[in-house]
């Protein structure tokens, strides 16, 4: 909801006041309940996932992955400044309930994890930054955030590190960019030092194509991470997008990488499906480890597709053009079964 709004309003106005609602363990679990079912029907079966900043409704949330038999990294949402009064938290309050957390979580499951999750600089104070990078180190977590998203955010920042030579290098004085494995959502604005900077670091993008449409962001330029072996993967960005299906993300992001390539920069090829299947699978899936690849030694993960109907009129289709059929014309109708780890996963309850 609210797509007539770009970011920042869109924050202020609907989102902040939604996650305050999951204060309520009892609200929490209703929501969070139908997002890990649709997971499973869409046939994401690993997520790197934000909660909200609280404790509670965050651990709620970790163990419905659990019993649900995806893979997943879950975070309890970081923010002690520049919120609504009652999605802001006590500096202190918001490390030790993180610390918690992470204690109680970390070896509980092998396939759902916690990370460290400050939602993005103009949220988070110096100490909070630095606490969560401390931690990170400590416990051995990783890393997710934003990362110039819009340019009233990048702006902001700038006003508010006006020291800092650009919105990347904040996260990284904190040991919050590649110090631990770290992911970064949006990335639609970085300077090539910032590129250049993430490619070193090792640090991950997540390309969020229809929240950048919808919230009138902008185009993330992949061809340039690509080039520059900045590893990338996909992200449905729910619910500043409104399409939880990789497949449909990956079509998204065929189609804006053609318009980014049209109206803006020639030199950026437009991706090509068998790269969008690459982000999408084995890409996004290396955050995880061994994940997304029918190669010896990776989990198996994997999809059981019946696209029957999708080549009713064609069925000398090479595997290839069946896979993209499925991408542009199927839905989770032609999903048969799902594994993860090599185990098969049912519909959660």
């Amino acid at each position: 909801m609210g797509y007539d709004k770009e970011l920042l309003p869109w924050l202020q106005t609907y989102t902040f006041p939604e996650e305050a609602k999951y204060k309520d363990t009892k609200y929490a679990e209703r929501v969070y309940r139908e997002f890990v079912r649709e997971l499973w029907k869409y046939g994401t079966t690993s997520a790197v996932i934000y909660g909200t900043i609280h404790k509670e409704s965050t651990k709620l949330l970790m163990n419905l992955v659990i019993n649900a038999g995806l893979r997943a990294y879950v975070g309890k949402v970081n923010m002690d400044r520049n919120s609504i009064p009652n999605l802001t938290e006590d500096t202190d309050m918001s490390l030790k309930e993180t610390e918690e957390l992470i204690l109680e979580y970390k070896d509980k499951s092998p396939l759902v994890k916690p990370i460290i999750t400050p939602r993005f600089v103009p949220t988070c104070s110096d100490a909070l930054l630095a606490g969560l990078g401390k931690l990170a180190l400590k416990y051995d977590v990783p890393v997710q955030s934003h990362l110039s998203e819009n340019t009233d955010e990048v702006k902001w920042v700038q006003q508010l590190h006006p020291n800092s030579n650009n919105y990347a290098s904040v996260y990284d004085k904190f040991n919050l960019f590649g110090q631990k494995k770290t992911i970064m959502a949006h990335c639609i604005y970085n300077s090539e030092e910032e590129i250049d900077l993430m490619a070193k670091n090792g640090v991950y993008a997540a390309h969020c194509v229809h929240s950048n449409f919808n919230l009138s962001s902008g185009i993330m330029p992949v061809r340039k991470f690509l080039d520059k072996n900045v590893p990338v993967g996909l992200g449905s960005d729910i619910a500043g997008g409104h399409e939880i299906s990789i497949p449909k993300v990956m079509v998204g992001s065929i189609q804006a990488s053609k318009m980014k390539w049209l109206e803006t920069d020639k030199r950026l090829k437009p991706l090509t499906l068998s790269e969008v299947f690459y982000l999408g699978t084995k890409g996004g899936g290396s955050f995880f480890g061994k994940v997304g690849s029918f190669e010896k030694g990776y989990e198996m993960d994997c999809l059981v597709i019946d696209d029957s109907n999708l080549r009713a009129v064609n069925d000398n289709l090479t595997m290839e053009e069946r896979i993209e059929k499925f991408i542009y014309l199927g839905d989770d109708r032609n999903i048969f079964d799902r594994y993860v780890a090599g185990e098969l996963v049912e519909e959660p309850k």
